[in-house]
This record gives C-alpha cells, structure tokens and sequence, in this order.
C-alpha cells in the first residue's frame, strides 16, 4: 500500500519526506500552503489540529516528524536509517532522533512566530532574540556527537539521527540563525545538503501541484 504525507515546504514534515526519499519508498505527496488550519480548512478533515506532518499508511496515522522517522527506518525491518536494539548505539539513535526536535527545533519555533507568523503589531523581537539563544547553546551538545561518531549523529553513519538534527538545521537557516554555526556544524551541514535523498526532497517539495482544495 502507497503512503501518503500531507507536507508544507521546509515544515517540520520535511523529515518524514527526507526518510521516504532516502528508503526509496513509494508514497504520495500532498503538497499544502502553510499554515494548512488556515490556509487549506479542508485539511481539518484529516488532522482536526491542522498540524504538519500527516503520514497515513493504512489504518495508521500519524502527526509526530521525530516519531515517522522512526516508524518509517523501522516499519519493514532494518533499514539504512535505523540502529537496531542490541546495537551499542541504539540509544544515542533515539536520543539523536528525540534531540533534533524536542532540543533543537522547539526553541526555533518561537523565533518563527515572533518574527515571521504573528501580525507585525504582536511581533517581539526579545523573545525571539532569546529563543534564538537558546537555540545556539542548545546546539553545543551537537558537536561532542559529531566528534564521537565520526562526523554524524551516531553510529558512525548517517542514520534518521541526522535527518532529525539535518532538519532543525535547515530551519536555522530559514530564520537566520546559520551564522551561529561552529565550523564543526556548519561543515556537518553541508555535508548533508549533498546527500542525494536531501537534494530528491528538495525537488519533491518544489513540485507545482496542489491538492484540490487549493486549485
């Protein structure tokens, strides 16, 4: 049975569509305007809190981007993405999976909304600037794993760890906040923006095709 993930571009569903593109499994992309509560109210239908991501296989449904990395590396055994129990680095795995978003991306998320999602009188740019700091010295604890397992998240290799912590970056990027990046990071960055599943997303992403409540 084809997947299917609802997906705004550059959201957080980024990571599930990176996942998909890097197991080569077949899925269909709904393409939705951000933010899809307010811009596509059909979507509702699908995910009442009108959140992104929404993978749905089958029966199963499900919103969480760190947990449909996960799912997806584990959902037909061992994968190229997954670290498997029994394995000594199965629990940096899923710390690395649970650091990309609930450390890094979290405190970005309000930089975005002071800055960019509220109305320009609602806007703070002291919140923002201390969520931005936060960010930064949370992003500390990213080089230590770097230098440990060779360059990567954990196990030596790339895994869904780094499409987790990947995405948090390329969301530092959108909001600027790049600059801060240690050599160390910002060269692990650049590394995966090379990885061909990151450059497939990209494409997948950029499609023009919109679902039909939005032609």
């Amino acid at each position: 049975m084809r997947l299917t993930l609802y997906h705004c571009a550059d959201a957080r569903s980024f990571r599930a569509l990176w996942a998909l593109e890097e197991l080569g499994v077949p899925y269909e992309l709904k393409l939705l305007p951000f933010p899809p509560r307010v811009l596509a109210p059909d979507y509702l239908a699908e995910n009442p809190l009108g959140t992104i991501p929404l993978l749905v296989d089958g029966a199963t449904r499900m919103t969480e981007s760190a947990a449909i990395v996960q799912y997806l590396a584990t959902r037909d055994g061992p994968s190229t993405l997954s670290v498997e129990p029994g394995d000594p680095a199965y629990g940096d795995w899923l710390n690395g999976l649970h650091f990309g978003e609930a450390t890094l991306t979290f405190p970005q998320t309000l930089v975005l909304r002071y800055t960019r999602l509220e109305p320009q009188d609602r806007r703070n740019p002291q919140v923002a600037d201390d969520y931005g700091r936060w960010f930064t010295a949370r992003l500390k604890g990213l080089e230590p794993r770097l230098a440990a397992n060779g360059g990567w998240c954990c196990a030596g290799r790339f895994t869904g760890a780094d499409i987790s912590v990947g995405y948090a970056l390329l969301l530092a990027e959108t909001l600027g906040l790049d600059a801060r990046f240690s050599p160390a990071v910002a060269d692990y960055w650049a590394r995966l923006q090379t990885r061909d599943g990151f450059v497939r997303t990209k494409a997948a992403q950029a499609s023009d095709a919109m679902p039909s409540w939005q032609a």
